[in-house]
């Protein structure tokens, strides 16, 4: 192991942050609001007897715009050192929950992070750096409930060419039609021939009857802009940040994820009418298709008047306006 991995290897163990406290205690409206964003109607969640669905574990631990205040530890300190090194950059890997006991509304939440462990020096394509890995134990009334572990790439970026290659697409058996679809720049959308629901991203069953019947019908490609973010940071191979990323709602109902291109990535904004537009991207690797979506014409009544057309065509091929 090299000296900065010795260093590190120091850090494992000690506490990530101060202990904390949630700031809300579990409560029934943002378990209703996660339930609406999630699309999950199970009758566990409503009711008096309702509890907390288990993967909203991290939201009662999060401190908001705000933050927490007070929280310093040696987490920031072991990313400092890894700045020191050259591993500027950093990108999310995985993370792991473990669920002891259900959360119900009126429970006080309290945690603690740990570094729980920091890897040998590792050669990635994005570049050479250290995972990094911390535990936060969440309690309450100081019974362990649960455990959440989330792990990190600190790394320094791998020297690139003029030719970078662009990250592919996984590509399986649920969704090879999708991308074949693409690269015939025709938008296809995976519906359910049980219940005429349509769905994206492609899967094996219906999440609305369960279904296992289904077709694909071709998307008008017309949508809004249902939210976004703009990546700045880290710096990957062949993207040239800031940029926008967006949650697209088409006008066939199902919702997709996209670059927003034809405005400065400033100028994004919720409700926004886009339209996709398949480009082609040429690296080592050869030509990728990826569908793209466009910002209309600045919300212009004839961009609207054109938005409401498609999605009267969409509830034609869809079902949706069947009586």
């Amino acid at each position: 192991m090299d000296e900065v991995g010795t260093r590190l290897k120091a850090y494992e163990g000690l506490p990530a942050t101060v202990a904390g406290v949630g700031k809300d205690p579990v409560n029934a409206p943002m378990i209703r609001h996660w339930c609406e964003a999630m699309g999950d109607t199970s009758p566990a969640y409503r009711g008096p007897d309702a509890i907390a669905p288990p993967t909203m574990l991290q939201a009662w631990t999060m401190g908001g715009l705000s933050g927490h205040t007070g929280r310093t530890g040696a987490y920031d300190e072991l990313l400092g050192l890894l700045d020191a090194s050259g591993c500027t950059s950093v990108v999310a890997t995985d993370c792991e929950q473990e669920y002891l006991r259900a959360l119900r509304p009126g429970d006080e939440v309290t945690f603690d992070s740990v570094i729980e462990s920091v890897s040998g020096p590792k050669t990635t394509k994005l570049g050479r750096g250290y995972f990094v890995t911390t535990r936060t134990d969440v309690r309450v009334g100081g019974d362990l409930v649960g455990t959440h572990r989330f792990r990190i790439l600190k790394y320094a970026p791998a020297h690139t060419g003029p030719r970078a290659r662009r990250p592919r697409p996984v590509v399986n058996r649920d969704n090879a039609g999708f991308w074949q679809g693409v690269a015939e720049h025709r938008l296809l959308v995976q519906r359910c021939t049980d219940c005429g629901t349509p769905r994206h991203p492609w899967l094996p069953g219906c999440n609305a009857c369960g279904g296992l019947g289904w077709d694909t019908f071709e998307a008008s490609g017309a949508g809004t802009v249902h939210s976004y973010v703009v990546m700045h940071h880290p710096p990957f191979p062949a993207f040239d940040p800031p940029y926008a990323v967006g949650l697209i709602e088409l006008a066939e109902g199902v919702r997709m994820v996209g670059n927003v291109v034809g405005v400065p990535y400033d100028k994004v904004r919720i409700g926004l009418p886009v339209r996709v537009e398949f480009r082609t991207y040429e690296d080592d690797d050869g030509a990728l298709v990826l569908p793209v979506f466009r910002v209309a014409s600045s919300g212009s009544q004839e961009a609207r008047d054109d938005m409401d057309v498609d999605r009267a065509d969409a509830g034609a091929r869809t079902g949706a306006g069947d009586a």
